[in-house]
């Protein structure tokens, strides 16, 4: 899917009218990228959690999951490296007042010259049919060639100023693509600074006794100074992985794009500790691993695509992206990192605490490897999103809007109808709603005609409509409705449960 912004909207729009996610402090005229989730946005958001969670640590012997504190001492951000380093260049523009990323302004520049190669191989693959050679054409034509010289030299130049520190470079830069601010459209830029990302707050009872901490900035340093703990409580052997669902806090220079970039966010990671010299074999199988993860909710394929780093980061010597396509185009969802032992060794460092692991194979020490899988909840939940959102025309010419939910994430995965308010319907389908609520969350409503309440559920994604009509009384049957193909089946009422349970299987 190519950017498009006004499909955003709606899915943004469609977010706060069906209770998905509310603007934080909304009557207080909202804090910036701040987000609540609503009644269905949190189960959709438990109903993550609980599929990464099952995967990564119910169906692994050898991953244990655990919960860290938000609050940590100081200088585990010192041994990280945050203190110093967890930076983001940023500019302003004279004209519109508003702050950009230094970064994400020359990202997108190259985005759109990649959106330029892509629309040289839509042309040729309709010109030249099946006989089309993606590969040949990437490598041979001519105006792609020398876009992705252009790319190159730009990337090239750009992270190496980076790397150096060179902000007067990254700021010439921007200037000589011809770079402009999206809201004025001048190129009147100021300087470019460095912005420490993190939130500091003070712990203890007086203001001058008190010590400047922080909000965590991410979750794995929790996994990291509790490696010891859970590897001796757990009696765990090298490889093996600790999981963590979490808060995080960033105080982000640019806030936007809804969901995708906020200050206040949550982290799904899992570290898996190896032997040093097996820390790519496990890179490439935990590649592997999350990219089927994310392909078994029912998405299709071609909705994801790994991005390889050129540029790693300080501790890394392999990294890669799950970017989802987004209706703000490709963006990252998931980072799969070579750490080394960069984290374990820096905290041994500064805590003056022996890390390592006594190997019995080798009968030897070491410090492990780790491997990282680092997912955002909120970025996979607008992946959900934004996939399952679609406005279908009708054979009678209306338009229904439907959230195609894979339905075991679904927020309600039934719900209760009686078909009228009268003739004992209502108390039938109370019967079968306290069955059902005890295996699955299920909604009962009454209110309006059929068809009104099926585009409801249709609305909020619920994948079973279970309908109670007179006949239900006679033969004790109703009609079970589902929300993508809107097929009913008569099926009998001590049938529900298991029917439900064989459709909810992820794929």
């Amino acid at each position: 899917m190519a950017n498009n912004e006004d499909l955003f909207k709606k899915i943004i729009a469609h977010a706060k009218e069906y209770g998905f996610v509310f603007q934080s402090s909304e009557i207080y005229d909202g804090l910036s990228a701040v987000y609540d989730y609503g009644q269905y946005g949190v189960e959709l958001k438990n109903n993550i959690k609980d599929y990464w969670w099952k995967s990564m640590v119910q169906y692994h012997e050898n991953i244990l999951g655990i919960d860290s504190a938000i609050f940590m001492h100081p200088t585990i951000w010192k041994a990280s490296g945050h203190v110093d380093a967890f930076n983001d260049p940023m500019i302003d523009n004279k004209d519109s007042r508003k702050r950009y990323r230094a970064d994400v302004l020359v990202e997108d520049h190259i985005a759109k010259i990649e959106a330029k190669i892509q629309k040289e191989v839509t042309k040729a693959a309709k010109r030249f049919g099946d006989s089309f050679d993606k590969e040949q054409f990437l490598t041979t034509n001519q105006r792609v060639l020398d876009n992705k010289e252009r790319i190159n030299t730009i990337s090239k130049r750009f992270y190496s100023s980076l790397d150096k520190d060179d902000l007067e470079d990254i700021k010439l830069l921007i200037e000589e693509l011809g770079i402009v601010c999206p809201v004025s459209g001048s190129k009147n830029w100021t300087e470019v600074r460095q912005f420490n990302l993190m939130f500091a707050t003070k712990i203890g009872s007086v203001s001058d006794d008190s010590n400047e901490i922080y909000l965590r900035p991410e979750t794995a340093q929790g996994i990291f100074v509790n490696y010891l703990n859970v590897q001796k409580s757990g009696r765990m052997k090298i490889p093996f992985g600790i999981a963590q669902i979490g808060k995080a806090f960033r105080n982000e220079i640019v806030a936007r794009q809804f969901i995708f970039r906020m200050r206040e966010f949550e982290q799904m990671e899992m570290q898996f500790f190896v032997k040093p010299g097996e820390e790519l074999k496990w890179f490439e199988y935990w590649k592997d691993k999350r990219l089927n993860w994310h392909t078994a909710m029912g998405i299709p394929a071609d909705k994801y695509r790994f991005h390889d780093h050129e540029r790693l980061a300080h501790y890394a010597n392999a990294a890669s992206d799950i970017e989802f396509d987004f209706p703000i185009g490709f963006k990252e969802l998931e980072g799969i990192h070579s750490r080394t032992d960069f984290d374990l060794k820096a905290h041994q460092e500064y805590s003056g605490r022996k890390i390592q692991y006594f190997d019995p194979e080798i009968n030897e020490s070491y410090v492990p490897y780790v491997v990282e899988t680092s997912i955002g909840l909120d970025r996979t939940f607008l992946a959900v999103l934004s996939h399952s959102y679609n406005e279908e025309t009708l054979e009678d010419g209306s338009v229904r809007a439907v959230m195609n939910i894979p339905p075991f994430l679904a927020p309600i995965k039934a719900a209760v109808l009686p078909l009228t308010k009268k003739d004992g319907l209502p108390e039938k389908a109370r019967e079968i709603m306290e069955v059902l609520k005890y295996d699955y969350m299920c909604q009962y409503d009454e209110k309006d005609a059929i068809g009104k309440r099926y585009r409801r559920q249709d609305a909020i994604g619920t994948p079973y409509c279970i309908t109670i009509d007179h006949q239900t009384l006679d033969d004790n049957t109703v009609t079970i409705r589902e929300r993508d193909s809107m097929k009913q089946d008569r099926i009998a009422i001590d049938q529900i449960s298991e029917v439900i349970r064989n459709r909810l299987k992820i794929a």
